[in-house]
């Protein structure tokens, strides 16, 4: 029988999957939808790729009444060795570390005796992007700590065949100062765009603590391609409280790599961007 957190776990998986492969919530430019033709999680491939993510190389399970831990990653990724075993690393300390939480807050709700609740940590590693020399990849991560409610996180890295290491995307760039310089505008007008979608009227207030448009490098940025050869387009996944109220919860902003953003790469991955304007 499915927990409570389990079937978050799966509407969640489900949902990031309609919406990697379809478009972000607000209404693109048509750069944008160029950009979005092969949106980031959703790579060319049609039932391969579906049958793919459904049956992850690696997927860790374990369900008790201490911990509900999952842990997935694709068959892209198990494919290459040393990443493959740097994901085995971090499923293990990451679930080491939930435990240890774990066991703390059940002998506090022992001792003070009142009722201990399940934590969990719900982890997805997708395939965004496989060109000749990354592997780009996100992970969505569903958590709860006993407290009134969940709690959604993303995260990125790449992998560098060349350097045969793992990168996060904001270090293929000059700075995280010119990756915001050259895609702010963009950003901020999508994210009004899928606030409005929401029904939802972006604050404007100087002294609201979601008054102001958050510079992109410090959320979580996804590379994507639209052809399996160059980095094209990006999404920007932005968690609860980031930009508005739990309430609002995530928002996932397709943004294509324009002539602007590549003069911020790095000129040893020049070659690896192509920007569409």
């Amino acid at each position: 029988m499915m927990t409570a957190n389990t079937r978050r776990y799966a509407i969640s998986t489900l949902a990031a999957a309609l919406l990697l492969a379809g478009c972000s919530q607000d209404t693109p430019t048509p750069a944008e939808q160029v950009a979005a033709a092969g949106v980031p999680g959703a790579p060319t491939g049609g039932a391969a790729d579906i049958a793919a993510k459904n049956n992850p190389a690696s997927n860790v399970q374990e369900s008790n009444a201490l911990v509900e831990f999952a842990y997935s990653y694709p068959r892209d990724a198990a494919a290459i060795p040393d990443l493959a075993s740097w994901l085995d690393s971090d499923r293990a300390t990451t679930r080491d570390a939930l435990v240890a939480a774990a066991q703390r807050d059940q002998a506090a709700a022992e001792k003070g005796g009142f009722p201990y609740r399940a934590h969990s940590h719900l982890q997805t590693w997708q395939r965004v992007a496989n060109t000749p020399r990354f592997l780009s990849l996100s992970a969505e991560i569903e958590t709860y700590r006993g407290g009134a409610h969940g709690m959604t996180n993303f995260d990125t890295l790449l992998w560098d065949r060349n350097r045969r290491q793992r990168v996060k995307p904001l270090d293929l760039f000059t700075s995280g100062e010119a990756f915001d310089a050259a895609i702010r505008d963009r950003f901020c007008a999508a994210i009004e765009r899928a606030k409005a979608a929401k029904g939802i009227v972006a604050e404007a207030a100087p002294d609201s603590p979601f008054g102001k448009c958050p510079p992109a490098s410090t959320q979580t940025v996804w590379l994507g391609s639209s052809d399996g050869r160059y980095l094209d387009r990006m999404m920007i996944a932005i968690a609860p409280y980031e930009i508005g109220p739990f309430a609002e919860g995530s928002y996932k902003i397709n943004l294509p790599v324009t002539g602007a953003l590549a003069k911020a790469v790095k000129p040893e991955f020049a070659r690896d961007f192509l920007p569409i304007n």
